[in-house]
């Protein structure tokens, strides 16, 4: 009787669009997972790390929030891949990441507004408000070189 096959289907009439955008950011975290790993490595001192590994630690996050939210609306786990890859100097990496955070805040912003759902909404602002934060902090180490 009812035209939609699961509940997500029946709060939003996109949900094609919602899947393959959390597929997208998934991706996306993964990538930065692995490359700001590479980064911290790379950091010319102490403190630049450990700030690169916070910031690490908050992608993190947001991958295990968008999975479980990729889990929640399909019913299956995403088969996440790294998208771009991670340049291997310092100065150069530092560039790359300010620049994907920057272009991250407009593309979580983007799904946040297009959302239905409250929740989905939130974990989205939040995330697009800590990018803005690690492409702060990617800025101030970039500017220092």
């Amino acid at each position: 009787m009812y035209p939609y096959t699961n509940y997500y289907d029946a709060i939003n009439r996109q949900p094609h669009k919602m899947i393959t955008d959390l597929e997208k950011a998934i991706d996306g975290e993964y990538s930065a997972i692995n490359c700001y790993d590479k980064l911290a490595q790379l950091a010319s001192n102490e403190k630049e790390r450990k700030q690169i590994l916070e910031i690490r630690k908050d992608e993190v996050k947001h991958y295990q929030q968008f999975v479980q939210l990729y889990s929640r609306l399909t019913g299956r786990q995403p088969q996440p891949k790294i998208t771009e890859d991670c340049p291997n100097v310092y100065k150069k990496g530092l560039e790359f990441a300010l620049q994907d955070e920057q272009h991250t805040v407009d593309f979580y912003l983007e799904i946040a507004d297009e959302a239905t759902d409250p929740v989905i909404r939130r974990i989205f602002r939040r995330a697009a408000a800590d990018e803005q934060n690690h492409a702060v902090w990617f800025l101030y180490f970039f500017s220092k070189m």
